[in-house]
């Protein structure tokens, strides 16, 4: 490290880093890109051996790497793992920002939160929306939600890893908005690989078959925008005109998906779940209304 590199590290905030999966390492060479001191732990301490030679510090211990700075940032399978890398050092702990950025339930990372605030930390919660590679680039950007005070004084940091997004208040909103866009990519991933499952049963490889699927995933976007000029704003509304698409017309769509997937031999756990989407709304009475009024039914008893 050359001497205007050391003063742009003594410049910088330091930063620990706990958990170093891909995402927890591409966090701490983002940072570390950026001139912060980082301090990393991981319970499998091999995986620290890539960025201990970036740069980092290697902590012997996870009270040693909460103590390294004020800004935590964890990145774990999940919340449990997260009380047990910490219960060890919840004295070390007032004073501090907690940003956890695992994967969990919206109500256990409001659990988390509370947690965090009676041992005097300050909790943010956070949803990474891109894979390991993409973070700290252009493409990539994060939702928090937490104490806003909080979100301003670590603003500069935290943006390095992507753009930031704040929801609110709300521990458990990053957490929702994280989880409910997850269900649009793996329902979207299941859906490309029945497709794709679908035409092979007719001899079509996937390498021909996917720049298709891939080509018809993309246009979605554009399809519903083109529909309203602020998507959701009927929805709001409680309107559901079929002017364009009905949810009978849909619903003859997925009997189709479905009587087509049975004759193959393919799983039916997909077009089965989508198909009784339609067939509920039709059987309350809305089959004429437009197919955004299955959200009904999704939504459950009110």
């Amino acid at each position: 490290m050359n001497e205007q590199q050391n003063r742009t590290t003594r410049q910088k905030s330091p930063v620990t880093v706990i958990g170093l999966g891909p995402m927890g390492q591409a966090m701490t060479r983002t940072l570390l890109t950026a001139g912060h001191p980082v301090t990393v732990w991981n319970r499998t301490a091999s995986r620290a051996d890539g960025v201990i030679a970036a740069g980092a510090a290697l902590a012997a211990t996870s009270r040693e790497a909460v103590e390294a700075g004020d800004l935590v940032v964890l990145s774990l399978t999940d919340y449990r793992a997260m009380y047990d890398v910490l219960d060890s050092s919840t004295e070390s702990l007032a004073g501090r920002t907690l940003v956890n950025l695992s994967s969990d339930t919206p109500d256990r990372t409001r659990e988390a939160a509370t947690w965090a605030a009676g041992h005097g930390a300050t909790f943010l919660t956070g949803g990474v929306m891109v894979p390991a590679p993409m973070v700290g680039t252009e493409a990539a950007h994060v939702y928090y939600s937490g104490p806003e005070e909080a979100m301003k004084s670590h603003l500069a940091t935290l943006a390095l890893l992507g753009t930031p997004r704040y929801l609110g208040d709300d521990p458990g909103l990053a957490q929702m908005m994280y989880q409910a866009q997850l269900a649009v990519f793996l329902t979207t991933l299941s859906g490309l690989m029945h497709a794709t499952a679908m035409l092979g049963t007719a001899g079509m490889k996937a390498r021909e078959a996917l720049p298709e699927l891939l080509s018809s995933a993309d246009s979605i976007g554009d399809i519903l925008r083109a529909g309203e000029e602020n998507p959701g704003t009927a929805l709001d509304a409680g309107e559901h005109p079929g002017d364009l698409s009905t949810v009978t017309m849909m619903g003859a769509t997925s009997d189709h998906i479905v009587e087509t997937s049975m004759s193959l031999g393919l799983d039916l756990a997909l077009p089965l779940a989508v198909q009784t989407h339609y067939r509920r709304a039709i059987k309350d009475g809305h089959g004429s209304d437009n197919w955004t009024r299955i959200i009904d039914s999704i939504r459950g008893p009110r």
